[in-house]
């Protein structure tokens, strides 16, 4: 958490802004998890801030969803694309991969 609030602001992918009358505000929630190691020693500790969807009304408050996660099949035709172009494949891990403005209503 400590991390991911002050990178939110540094990417200008967060606002704090007024409440509007009138409206249905989805809240949110700190998802916490402790990773351990083989040996039971702590690896480390991930924060995950996670929308409460479940208050939405489909067709009020939403029209699409969406999911910031890849599909599996996505995945599995680029890599056959890499494989048969004998293309390089890396691996990298994006912290705070935010696509758009999180509004934070005081």
């Amino acid at each position: 958490m400590c991390d991911d609030m002050p990178a939110l602001k540094a990417n200008d992918t967060c606002e704090i802004i007024p409440r509007p009358k009138h409206t249905n505000v989805v809240g949110f929630k700190w998802v916490l998890r402790t990773k351990y190691l083989s040996d039971g020693f702590i690896d480390r500790l991930k924060a995950r801030l996670v929308a409460q969807g479940f208050t939405q009304i489909l067709g009020l408050d939403y029209l699409v969803t969406f999911s910031r996660v890849v599909k599996a099949s996505t995945l599995s035709i680029v890599q056959s694309l890499a494989t048969l172009n004998k293309w390089p494949l890396h691996q990298l891990d994006v912290k705070n991969a935010f696509l758009n403005v999180l509004k934070l209503f005081i």
